[in-house]
């Protein structure tokens, strides 16, 4: 039960200083006050603590002076009473007590012109034999301190504070000694002035500045809210208008109130603003007409473009008749046609995008039924470079619903672009799932990345190296044209690569569109390369007649080694057939047009 109840309060506690933290991470006036009030406190307490030693050294320098005149005023008094005492008598105790009485009688030894002492108790000592126990005295003898005694039996004036118990209660007295002229005996005489009235001033002092000091910190911390909330109230009016104008609302602005440094704030800030607007309109002004001449020119071009694409078509079916250099140019022709369809059928993808009128055919889908598509769509381009494809389909759901046409144009220009940068190594693809998400990574070991190149990649028309030959023709978009349509599922695509050591995209999709998610579920590769590509299990995903996809271990791979061989033909999956120069335009172009290149 205790231990239980420890573990409730540790958590409490934690929480609340963790809630603390924040609010004194975000508020600037919180950790202004704050700070101000202990500062404060600071100095109150020092200038407490020497106002208090001073008043207490003021005091007790009166008192002291005063217990001093009252000594020498008391001498003469005394010496006059005790030129009658019996150096012979032995009731010398007696006539001392007559002496203390002759002194304590009003208006007797009191000084008239200067500061009372106040109210003492008097006591005489016969110091004639000094080493006997039992000394005639008179008065509180006990209450002298010893050490006091001896200075004043040398014959020196002497001063203490001691404390003596009075009643129920102990009582602080200043003690002042002095020896007495007497031509019969040797004699000390004491006198005792209780410290009580000082005392109590002293308390009234303190109390004082403690309730003042008290008043003086909540009066400081009250000016300190109001200064310092005077100077923050326009930063978080500024802060809270810029994060409306980031959320898109350009008609936000700040009052101006005088003519200070915060009315000048707050007129640079509409001014900003203002600025701000007139340019975001420009610029969507300039990106309205951008996408309208994209998509104009691109249905503009598509008319002459078809008419060309027939004439070519034409030429390119009687290219047998011709001579060879102008079969060759037909070949050439009907390449760069298709190319430059390619580039339109893309250009019209991105103004779509750009103009936010892209929709989304979402349906539940297989990935790996996806992804087998696409790598049969590439496959042809796979076998011309020497590029074994590998995929690796794991036991999980990888179920989903998406745009099937989109997520295979993502992988397919992944792919493709992998293909071209492999080197002649493997491309291996790999799937990863989630409870909310699923993902799927390419992988080749070739050219790589250079530091700085994976936040390019996306970007329209970029090459990494453009003197590099490229077999799949890309128009420089697909990686965009991906990226965007990744993030028009509310799924992201990543980058990954190392000089040397290959290249590695991932598609992290959620499992329906725009579902939040966290982390992938499939991680990219780490900067320190675990194996050689060609220590990794390869595995083929080749096709039934029935459409299902089938896992077949083709064994370690290496590459040294050659591409797997073949299986019979009758056992191959159908998939498109390219020629040297000639695209396969009964599929739609997608091995010519799979690839877009943006390195």
């Amino acid at each position: 039960m205790l231990h239980r109840w420890g573990a409730r309060a540790r958590v409490e506690v934690r929480e609340r200083w963790q809630r603390f933290e924040r609010v004194w991470r975000r508020s600037m006036q919180l950790r202004v006050v704050v700070s101000t009030l202990a500062l404060s406190s600071v100095v109150i307490c020092v200038l407490g603590m020497v106002l208090q030693t001073q008043i207490t050294y003021q005091l007790m320098t009166a008192k002291e002076d005063a217990a001093i005149s009252q000594v020498r005023y008391s001498l003469p008094v005394l010496e006059r009473e005790l030129t009658a005492v019996d150096p012979n008598s032995d009731d010398v105790s007696q006539q001392l007590e007559q002496a203390l009485n002759r002194l304590t009688t009003p208006n007797s030894g009191r000084p008239s012109t200067e500061a009372s002492a106040g109210a003492f108790d008097p006591v005489l000592v016969d110091g004639s034999d000094a080493e006997s126990e039992a000394q005639p005295s008179a008065g509180p003898i006990d209450d002298v301190p010893e050490e006091l005694r001896r200075f004043v039996e040398q014959g020196e004036l002497a001063k203490q504070i001691t404390t003596v118990q009075r009643g129920p209660e102990p009582v602080t007295m200043l003690v002042v000694g002095t020896p007495v002229d007497s031509s019969t005996r040797a004699l000390q005489a004491y006198l005792l002035f209780p410290l009580t009235s000082e005392k109590d001033t002293l308390n009234v002092v303190q109390s004082t500045l403690l309730v003042g000091g008290l008043v003086l910190v909540v009066l400081l911390g009250a000016i300190t809210n109001l200064v310092t909330r005077q100077v923050v109230r326009p930063v978080r009016q500024a802060a809270e208008n810029a994060a409306r104008l980031a959320d898109g609302d350009l008609d936000q602005r700040m009052r101006v109130i005088g003519e200070d440094d915060v009315a000048r704030l707050a007129e640079s800030f509409n001014e900003m603003a203002d600025s701000l607007k007139q340019q975001i309109k420009q610029l969507e002004e300039f990106g309205q007409l951008q996408r309208r001449f994209t998509s104009d020119v691109s249905h503009e071009l598509r008319t002459p473009l078809t008419t060309v694409r027939m004439a070519a078509d034409v030429l390119h079916a009687s290219r047998e008749q011709f001579p060879p250099g102008l079969a060759r140019s037909t070949e050439l022709l009907v390449d760069e046609l298709d190319r430059f369809e390619s580039l339109l059928a893309d250009l019209l993808e991105i103004s779509r995008l750009d103009a936010g009128v892209a929709e989304l055919s979402a349906e539940p889908l297989d990935l790996p039924a996806i992804v087998q598509r696409a790598v049969d769509s590439v496959r042809g381009i796979a076998e011309t470079s020497g590029v074994p494809l590998r995929v690796e389909v794991p036991a999980v759901d990888l179920d989903l619903v998406a745009d099937a046409r989109r997520v295979e144009r993502i992988v397919r220009n992944l792919i493709a672009n992998a293909i071209d940068h492999a080197e002649g190594g493997p491309v291996e693809v790999r799937f990863g799932a989630g409870q909310d998400a699923v993902a799927v990574s390419i992988r080749d070991y070739g050219v790589g990345l250079r530091p700085g190149e994976a936040e390019l990649v996306f970007t329209r028309f970029w090459r990494a190296d453009p003197s590099r030959n490229r077999r799949t023709g890309g128009t420089g978009l697909g990686l965009s044209i991906s990226s965007e349509d990744a993030r028009l599922h509310g799924g992201v695509l990543d980058a990954w690569g190392e000089p040397g050591s290959g290249s590695c995209f991932r598609l992290t999709l959620p499992r329906e569109p725009g579902r939040e998610f966290g982390e992938s579920p499939l991680a990219l590769p780490s900067g320190r390369r675990i194996a050689a590509p060609g220590a990794l299990l390869a595995r083929t995903v080749d096709a039934h007649a029935d459409g299902e996809p089938a896992v077949r271990d083709t064994g370690p791979a290496r590459l040294s080694e050659p591409a797997p061989a073949e299986p019979p033909p009758h056992a191959r999956p159908a998939r498109a057939r390219l020629e040297p120069g000639r695209s396969d335009r009964a599929g739609e172009q997608v091995a010519e047009r799979g690839g877009e290149d943006p390195r």
